[in-house]
């Protein structure tokens, strides 16, 4: 009997249709299994999907790709499925950041060699710093490409991550426990508060948290990804066209996708998986659909309410006991293109105040588009703010004058970057937690994972191997992180494991 006929007796039940769990699906499919992947929402891709506004398409969360390079996730991915990347363009910079009263931006540059140069210039005495980045970065990365499991539950796992260590890979082993934070302190540089606010300004953006709390060998790639000969990318159309293409090869070999179908419980016998339970959002329809292996893509704090009272007591305690995660208050604008600045970056970030915490709408990151990417129409342009919040004061209080208050004070401060009147804003809409929660079901709205803090980092974070037999978790939760590349390379991971078993 060919593998083939083998894997297609297995039946996959896939929980969720952000890239994570499309990736997954489409990959399981192409290699003969039997999958059906179920999303409650109204179109895939979860956080990195796209709506449509008069004319207007906006990215509803990601809005840069990281891993189209040759090599890369994303690369890789697309080849095994034997699709074409999306075109995109360079990210150059990757982002220009505006510290509070300075009108020039620290500019993140893709050449390596120029951004080497900025970072000097702009943080004078900081080699040495930097340099024990770029050196983490480097055995980091070739690690990385070895395809280690992290963290390891059972010996083919380790076996695995075995396989992935070199000799070079050991420089990385005296800091595994040690943050951004430490190693500024280290480099005598605990005192440059310019330094630590770009710092977290950067890794608010990827690690969910600040310098003093984000893993240092987590920050070592975050924060150099974006050089050549990795890079981010600006998508041409929208982020849609990444799940649109998963979902393509997905249904091409076979496999099933259902939207506006909620999976309200994951069932669960002697230790197993035995099936999930499923609503018809449309008819109200209910019923138990069997399977062999489950991968869910969602979050941790998801999975522990999917299952229940089925949940292993440890597990769930780990869950509670996890720091609040970032929810996201995002503003939508369309916009005449005379009020975007000439030669305006693709992507920007900026602080406000200096004193307060980084978030709750004093900092934001924003994405521009570019005429002819597909986003809007000739003479007009989108601009896409983001701020993270603390997801719980929106479920309590006054929603509607909470979300008036954010929205005004978000535009007066992109009005001190861009020409924003009543004449040049074209569309204005925004979304709060309250919004991701019902358009992705993700846990009170919460985006990006859980934070790469060391206790949820690599060999210390959540597993895509969960105590339950034939389940799995893929997405932010689960290492490497949030971004499309990083739940990718955790959809390819849960495909290895399963392929293991057969």
């Amino acid at each position: 009997m060919s593998n083939s006929s083998v894997a297609s007796k297995s039946r996959i039940v896939v929980i969720g249709a952000g890239i994570g769990g499309l990736t997954a699906g489409a990959l399981l499919a192409h290699r003969g299994y039997e999958v059906l992947i179920l999303d409650q929402a109204l179109v895939p891709g979860g956080c990195a999907s796209t709506f449509k506004r008069q004319g207007f398409t906006f990215d509803v969360g990601a809005t840069q790709v990281a891993g189209l390079e040759p090599g890369g996730i994303h690369h890789r991915i697309f080849s095994e499925l034997e699709i074409d990347l999306p075109s995109a363009t360079p990210c150059d910079p990757a982002c220009a950041v505006y510290l509070p009263g300075e009108s020039t931006p620290i500019n993140v540059w893709r050449d390596r060699t120029k951004w080497h140069e900025e970072r000097l210039k702009q943080f004078p005495g900081s080699a040495d710093f930097w340099k024990l980045l770029d050196d983490l970065f480097g055995a980091s990365w070739e690690f990385q490409g070895r395809d280690p499991v992290l963290p390891p539950r059972n010996l083919w796992d380790l076996w695995q991550l075995t396989k992935a260590v070199r000799p070079g890979t050991l420089i990385t082993l005296p800091y595994t426990f040690l943050t951004v934070g430490d190693a500024l302190r280290g480099c005598g540089l605990e005192q440059d508060r310019r330094l630590r606010t770009f710092l977290d300004l950067q890794l608010k953006l990827y690690s969910q948290v600040d310098a003093e709390e984000t893993a240092l060998l987590y920050a070592a790639t975050a924060l150099n990804v974006s050089q050549l000969p990795q890079g981010l990318f600006h998508l041409q159309g929208s982020m849609q066209v990444l799940s649109d293409r998963l979902v393509a090869a997905l249904e091409r070999d076979g496999g099933k996708l259902l939207m506006r179908h909620t999976v309200e419980s994951i069932q669960v016998d002697k230790g197993k998986v035995t099936g999930v339970v499923i609503r018809n959002q449309k008819t109200g329809e209910v019923w138990t659909q069997t399977c062999d292996r489950i991968v869910a893509n969602v979050t941790v704090q998801n999975l522990v309410q999917l299952l229940g009272e089925n949940a292993p007591g440890g597990y769930k305690h780990r869950v509670d006991k996890l720091p609040q995660a970032s929810g996201a208050f995002v503003v939508y604008l369309g916009v005449k293109q005379e009020a975007i600045p000439a030669n305006c970056p693709p992507h920007l970030q900026f602080l406000y105040d200096a004193e307060g915490p980084i978030g709750e709408n004093n900092s934001l990151f924003v994405s521009v588009s570019h005429p002819g990417d597909g986003r809007a129409p000739n003479g007009l342009a989108t601009i896409i703010a983001s701020s993270f919040v603390d997801p719980n004061p929106w479920w309590r209080g006054d929603y509607a004058a909470m979300k008036q208050e954010f929205t005004e004070k978000a535009i007066a401060q992109l009005g001190q970057f861009f020409y924003l009147t009543p004449e040049t804003i074209k569309y204005q809409e925004a979304a709060t937690p309250r919004t991701f929660a019902h358009y992705t079901a993700r846990d009170l709205g919460i985006v990006g994972g859980i934070g790469q803090r060391i206790p949820t980092f690599g060999p210390f974070g959540f597993a895509n191997r969960t105590p339950i037999k034939d389940l799995w978790l893929v997405g932010d939760s689960t290492h490497p992180g949030e971004g499309t590349a990083g739940v990718s390379y955790s959809a390819l991971t849960v495909v290895r494991q399963i392929e293991a078993e057969r």
